[in-house]
C-alpha cells in the first residue's frame, strides 16, 4: 500500500519577553497539529536498526525526526557538551564511543593523585561508585530484612499503639516481598521445566534418528513404539516446521532462566549482600569518596550503560555501527547502578559528581519501587537544578501509573514539583496505531512527561558489537540525546526552558492506544503523561531557535 505523505505544520505561537535575559523569555505551549497517517507494518532491516530517527510525515514511523533537525541545523554552531551517563559500566573502548569520551583535563592519569582537589582520584572519565561489585539485592530485600528482625513473630496485639503505622507498613513491605520471591520461584521454576522438556526432547529425538544433527525429514522418518518418545517427536516436528530448531528454543529460554534465577539467588535473598566488598555504609554520608576510576563494565552481562551511551551519542561520522542522537556531546561515565537496585547515597553522590564536573546533561535511565533516603536524591536534584543541569529520567517498566505508584527517583513528592530541571520519559514502539505505547512502559498524568522510542532500540554493547533492548532505559536517553542537541547549539537556554520545550514541542498525539497492563483499555497520551507528545527533535530545535531569536 502507497502511504500518503502529510507535511507537520509547527505552530510555534506567540512569546512573551519579560525582560532582556534568555532565561526569563516563556516557553510556548505546543501547538504542533497531530499527524494520522496508516501505521507501517513492514519493515526494512535498516528501518529495524534505525526507526528511533525517523520523520513520523515523510517515514510513518513515530521516531524523533533526527536527521531533519540536523538538517535545519545545517551550518549553525555548536560548543560541546558534557552528558552523565549515571548506570552501570560503560565501554569506553568501544569503536563507536571512544571517540566521544569526555577527559578530565585537571587530572593527570595514573599518577595516583587527586591533581583537581575534588576529592577523587585519577577521575579522567567519570568515577565508579560500585568499585569491582555488580550484583545486588533489591532495595525492598534491604528494606525488609533490616526490618525483620523487629517484628518477626509478632502480631498487632503486640504492638504499641504509637508503632501501629510502622508495624502496618512492615507487613506491606513483608506482604510484597513475599509476593515477588514467590513470583521468582514461579518464574524460575517454569522456565527450567520448558528448558528441561527441550532438552529431553532434543536427545529423545538424537537417539530415535540416530543422529546428532538431524533434519525434520529425519524425524517424519523414524518411528518409535514408545508413546514418550513419540509425543517428543510431535513437539519437535512443530518446532522444526516453524522454521526454529530445539537448540534455538533451549537457547532463547537462556535469558529467561537466568534472570529468574538471579531474582530468587540475588534480588530476593536476605542472606546476600552484595556491597560488602566495597566496604562502605550505604545509609550513612559520613564517607562520600569510595570507590574507584574505573568506568567501564565489569560483568559479562554488564550492558545497560554502553547501550544507553551510544543511543545518546555514539560517533556519527565514522561510518561504524551507528549514530547517537547528539553530535557535539561527550560521554562522562558515573557508574552507579549494579544488577540489582541502586542505592540512594550512590545516585546522590553521582549526581553531584556530574554536576561538579561540568555536565549539562544527565541520564538517569534506572529506577525502583522503594527509597529509604529519598530525600538525599531529592537535594542531589535542587543542586543540579541550581547550577543549570537538566536530569532525563526513565518512567520505568512495570506497566503501571507511577502517580499511583512512585518509581524513585523522581521529582514528584506529593504531587508537587520539587524542581523545574528533571524530565521523566516513558517508551514507545515503531507502530504508530493503538500499539504506539510499549507494552511495558509506566504512564502517569503528573509524573510522566513525555514519551520517545524505547522498543527494540539497536545500539552499542560493550567488546565492539550492537544489540537490540527495549526499556524506558532506551526511551530516556534518545530523549537525553535530543537534550544535549538543544542545549550544543542553544546554549543560552536555561534546563528547564530545554526541558519544556522538548514537552511542548513533542509531536501531538490525538489518537487512542493501548494502556500497559490495561487488559484492552484505550486511553490518549493526554491523559497518562502531561504533554501528550512525542519527543520530536526537529520541532524541538525549531523552538528553540525561535526562542533564541527573541532574545533582545
Amino acid at each position: 500500500m502507497k502511504l500518503t505523505r502529510y507535511t507537520a505544520v509547527v505552530a510555534l505561537g506567540v512569546f512573551v519577553v519579560s525582560c532582556s535575559s534568555i532565561h526569563n523569555i516563556a516557553i510556548p505551549e505546543g501547538k504542533s497539529a497531530a499527524i494520522n497517517i496508516p501505521a507501517k507494518k513492514v519493515f526494512a532491516e535498516q528501518e529495524l536498526n534505525t526507526w528511533s530517527h525517523s520523520d513520523l510525515a515523510t517515514d510513518s514511523i513515530p521516531g524523533m525526526s533526527i536527521e531533519k533537525a540536523y538538517e535545519f541545523l545545517q551550518n549553525k554552531k555548536s560548543v560541546p557538551v558534557i552528558v552523565a551517563v549515571t548506570d552501570s559500566g560503560s565501554d569506553i573502548t568501544h569503536e563507536d564511543l571512544k571517540s566521544k569520551v569526555w577527559v578530565n583535563k585537571k587530572e593527570i592519569a595514573g599518577n595516583g593523585k587527586d591533581d583537581d582537589k575534588n576529592g577523587f582520584i585519577d577521575d579522567v572519565h567519570g568515577w565508579n561508585f560500585l568499585g569491582s561489585t555488580y550484583d545486588e539485592t533489591l532495595e525492598i530485600t534491604r528494606l525488609y530484612r533490616s526490618l525483620k528482625p523487629k517484628y518477626e513473630g509478632k502480631t498487632s496485639v503486640d504492638i504499641k499503639k504509637k508503632d501501629t503505622e510502622a508495624y502496618l507498613a512492615f507487613k506491606a513491605l513483608e506482604e510484597d516481598y513475599e509476593n515477588n520471591l514467590a513470583e521468582a520461584k514461579k518464574g524460575q521454576e517454569q522456565y527450567m521445566q520448558y528448558q528441561g522438556m527441550l532438552k529431553d526432547t532434543d536427545v529423545a529425538m538424537q537417539n530415535l534418528t540416530g543422529k546428532k544433527e538431524y533434519t525434520l525429514e529425519d524425524i517424519k522418518g523414524a518411528t518409535s513404539t514408545f508413546d514418550l518418545v513419540n509425543s517428543k517427536k510431535e513437539m519437535a516436528i512443530r518446532i522444526l516446521e516453524s522454521g526454529s530448531t530445539i537448540e534455538e528454543q533451549i537457547e532463547q529460554l537462556e535469558p529467561a532462566v537466568e534472570y529468574y534465577t538471579s531474582k530468587v539467588n540475588t534480588y530476593y535473598n536476605l542472606e546476600f549482600d552484595g556491597r560488602a566488598a566495597l566496604n562502605d555504609d550505604a545509609y550513612s554520608m559520613k564517607t562520600k569518596v569510595y570507590g574507584d576510576n574505573n568506568v567501564k563494565d565489569q560483568a559479562e552481562d554488564e550492558i545497560h550503560g554502553t547501550h544507553v551511551s551510544g543511543i545518546i551519542l555514539a560517533d556519527r561520522n565514522n561510518s561504524l555501527g551507528v549514530q547517537g542522537v547528539a553530535e557535539n556531546a561527550l560521554l562522562m561515565a558515573v557508574r552507579v547502578v549494579p544488577n540489582g537496585d541502586e542505592y540512594d547515597k550512590d545516585v546522590a553522590l553521582g549526581i553531584r559528581y556530574a554536576v561538579d564536573n561540568g555536565a549539562k546533561v544527565i541520564n538517569t535511565s534506572f529506577g525502583k519501587g522503594y527509597s529509604p533516603n529519598a530525600e538525599w536524591v531529592y537535594d542531589a536534584i535542587k543542586y543540579a537544578a541550581k547550577n543549570d543541569v537538566l536530569i532525563v529520567n526513565a518512567a520505568g517498566n512495570d506497566a503501571q501509573n507511577i502517580d499511583e505508584k512512585a518509581s524513585y527517583p523522581k521529582d514528584v513528592d506529593d504531587a508537587e514539583e520539587i524542581s523545574d530541571n528533571f524530565l521523566t520519559i516513558g517508551a514507545l514502539t515503531r507502530f504508530y496505531d493503538e500499539k504506539l505505547l510499549a507494552d511495558f512502559t509506566n504512564y502517569g498524568k503528573k509524573s510522566v512527561d513525555v514519551f520517545a522510542p524505547g522498543h527494540d532500540i539497536y545500539n552499542t554493547v560493550p567488546g565492539n558489537e550492537y544489540k537490540k533492548l527495549s526499556g524506558t532505559s532506551m526511551a530516556s536517553p534518545a530523549t537525553a540525546g535530543v537534550a544535549a542537541l538543544i542545549r550544543s547549539y542553544y546554549p543560552e537556554l536555561s534546563a528547564s526552558q530545554v526541558k519544556h520545550i522538548i514537552m511542548n514541542s513533542g509531536t501531538l498525539v490525538n489518537m487512542e492506544v493501548l494502556l500497559p497492563g490495561g487488559a484492552g483499555k484505550k486511553v490518549k497520551l493526554s491523559e497518562i503523561s502531561r504533554s501528550g507528545r512525542m519527543v520530536n527533535a526537529y520541532n524541538a530545535v525549531k523552538m528553540a531557535e525561535a526562542i533564541v531569536n527573541q532574545k533582545k
